[in-house]
């Protein structure tokens, strides 16, 4: 089977399993996260950053939800990095921040998170600091979902379909996921203008 074909059966393998009753669930969590003039933290690296920075627009813009991600602030995050390391360079933020039990995270990532592998431990000692807080945490990963999936309240596990298309699945649902929350009728304020 050619390579575009059997991505796009794949995705459409994605979208016929996901669990959309856990992401119904999640823009329930989100609007009374709002209701209680609670903030909204999307924490990602790599791909997953750039998807961040995307979700923090509409869940604004759209949702009415004063919503932030830690890479927006690139001069922050390098000075953390080269001053405190890259293991603490989110939960630093957070912590400047002032994260509260009113607030919650919400992780975009392949992995979630693994101390053991050494893989995106600044999700992990976040997620630590947002658990010891009493802050929410929400997740959109692939793979077994790692930390985030071990710790969340509600945490979307993206289904793996093909084994060397983990990454791109993963990160391409992200945005599928957002999306849907943010046109959520339980969530959505404003419309889009398309």
């Amino acid at each position: 089977m050619k390579h575009s074909k059997l991505y796009f059966k794949n995705i459409a393998e994605i979208a016929a399993s996901i669990n959309d009753e856990q992401i119904d669930q999640l823009a329930i969590d989100l609007a009374k996260i709002r209701g209680n003039k609670g903030r909204l933290f999307i924490l990602g690296v790599g791909g997953s950053a750039a998807n961040a920075s995307h979700a923090v627009n509409d869940f604004r813009k759209l949702c009415g939800i004063e919503t932030y991600a830690p890479t927006d602030n690139v001069s922050e995050l390098t000075a953390r990095t080269n001053d405190e390391g890259w293991e603490t360079v989110f939960s630093a933020w957070l912590e400047t921040s002032n994260l509260s039990s009113n607030d919650a995270i919400l992780v975009f990532s392949v992995g979630g998170g693994n101390v053991e592998k050494n893989v995106s431990v600044n999700l992990v000692k976040a997620l630590q600091y947002a658990n010891k807080i009493g802050a929410s945490i929400y997740g959109v990963v692939g793979r077994d979902g790692g930390f985030t999936k071990q710790v969340g309240n509600n945490v979307v596990l993206i289904p793996e379909v093909h084994s060397n298309h983990v990454t791109p699945h993963t990160e391409a649902f992200q945005a599928v996921v957002w999306h849907c929350l943010v046109s959520h009728p339980k969530l959505q304020l404003m419309s889009t203008k398309w």
